[in-house]
């Protein structure tokens, strides 16, 4: 029996670095068996010389550290059967380095490692130093996406005026994905997916290009664009042997987390994938054909993103989630301090579900938009219809549930999911599956049948993509 075909999934995310090992299983519901899998936190933060406090920076020497200790975690004898390489990671971002000099290939303890050498901070996603004057100040994007703080094309333009000499020093830039996938493969030019092209800005999803006239039009180094290619086509092979992964193993061209997380857990193009964890995304695909306006519209609730194939995934991200429980906790705990009580944060989570468990209604109206949304940054908070029997905890716990759900369905409403074919949804999120009032509110909301617990996994997506791919060449 010929072995079966093994990949290794990477997710380099903005607080974690997660590898898995997955083997292809083709009596298994999922189609594939996770052999190992490790999660290492990359501690990155640091400093930025240039934007000051508004700087959001990351140490890449640090990234790739806690790369190699999740690869170190896994089983050497399982590494040599890995015959491909799936890579995502934190989408928007952009780092600097100079070609032939981004890394060194060196021995690391038993295995060769590769260490960043001419390589800048990442400058993340989360990035601030692009105001709304600067960003005004900018040129027109020819794209379906506005320009954001924290978009590598932004962040290029404000260098380009406030530190012109920086972007000198170097002639190459990709995300932190990117930039793994040119180590590994030694790849003279960076390539890198219209998935993470997009998610930098000044990209048209349509004709496959940046805004070339545009940009260089405004003086931007536009030699700094990586080469565009199709996710889930290969990107190169590997140059060296990288622990006990064979030289010349197939590497995929890497994808944004949000789309390798989607796939991991959208097993039918009619499943729309609600994950709910500190904020919630709610993303289904697209029809065949498809294609979104062309003019970015701000305040629009849903944005359209590269998946695979051409196709979009429709997406309404909330920023109200998880983290408006907790806050509602972390007030309750408060109020109790104050009255001179101690109580643990976990007793009252598990209290106030399960009171909320037993309020099966309430007319109690909750807006829980604490943190505004990116389309109504403005919007606060609210609380309406308040009489006096409905102010149990129990009430109050299900108003806040029905609340976070409603919001996302004010985004991205049953109707249209419908009218996009989409049949069912797939739940994931630590939010959503240790709380059965917010699954509850999902079912009430969005009347589907809906599938808990497949948890949406960047690492394993990434992998994914490899392993059908190489299923799918080994197909008479």
């Amino acid at each position: 029996m010929a072995s079966r075909p093994v990949t290794l999934g990477i997710d380099l995310g903005t607080t974690s670095v997660k590898v898995a090992l997955l083997e292809a299983a083709p009596g298994h519901p999922s189609g594939f068996v996770v052999l190992a899998s490790c999660v290492r936190a990359a501690g990155a933060e640091t400093q930025s010389t240039a934007a000051g406090s508004q700087g959001r920076e990351q140490d890449v020497t640090t990234i790739i550290q806690a790369l190699n200790e999740c690869l170190d975690a896994l089983p050497r004898q399982q590494l040599q059967r890995v015959g491909a390489i799936g890579v995502s990671g934190q989408m928007h971002g952009i780092l600097f380095w100079k070609t032939s000099q981004g890394c060194e290939w060196m021995q690391g303890g038993p295995a060769l490692v590769f260490e960043p050498r001419a390589v800048s901070h990442l400058v993340t996603w989360q990035d601030g130093r692009c105001n709304s004057g600067f960003l005004a100040s900018l040129p027109k994007p020819a794209s379906h996406l506005s320009v954001a703080t924290g978009f590598g094309c932004a962040t290029i333009f404000w260098l380009l005026k406030n530190s012109p000499e920086f972007l000198t020093s170097y002639d190459a830039a990709g995300t932190i994905q990117d930039y793994v996938v040119a180590m590994l493969c030694g790849l003279p030019r960076p390539l890198m997916s219209d998935q993470n092209a997009a998610s930098w800005g000044y990209f048209n999803t349509q004709s496959q290009s940046w805004n070339l006239e545009i940009l260089e039009a405004a003086g931007f180094p536009v030699h700094l664009l990586p080469d565009i290619a199709e996710p889930g086509s290969m990107a190169g092979r590997t140059s060296h042997t990288w622990f006990e992964i064979p030289k010349g193993t197939q590497v995929g061209v890497a994808l944004g987390d949000l789309q390798a997380s989607v796939y991991s857990c959208m097993d039918q193009r009619t499943d729309a994938v609600l994950n709910v964890s500190t904020s919630v995304q709610l993303a289904a695909s697209m029809p065949v054909g498809f294609q979104p306006l062309q003019t970015p519209d701000p305040a629009a609730p849903v944005a359209f993103f590269p998946y695979f194939n051409r196709t979009y995934l429709g997406v309404a991200a909330s920023l109200n989630g998880g983290n408006v429980l907790a806050t509602f906790v972390h007030m309750l705990v408060q109020w109790m301090a104050d009255l001179g009580l101690e109580v643990e944060e976990s007793t009252v989570y598990s209290r106030m579900i399960q009171a909320a468990a037993e309020q099966k209604d309430t007319h109690l109206t909750i807006t829980p938009t604490v943190l505004g949304e990116r389309h109504l940054p403005d919007q606060l908070a609210s609380v309406t219809r308040i009489s006096s029997s409905d102010l149990s905890l129990g009430h109050v716990t299900r108003a806040l549930c029905r609340g976070i759900v409603q919001n996302l369905h004010s985004m991205l409403p049953f109707q249209q999911l419908k009218e996009w074919g989409v049949e069912r949804v797939m739940g994931s999120g630590n939010a959503l599956s240790r709380n059965e009032v917010l699954k509850q509110e999902v079912q009430r909301a969005f009347p589907l049948p809906v599938c808990f617990g497949q948890d949406a996994d960047a690492a394993f997506g990434a992998a994914l993509v490899m392993l059908r791919r190489d299923l799918s060449q080994k197909e008479p």
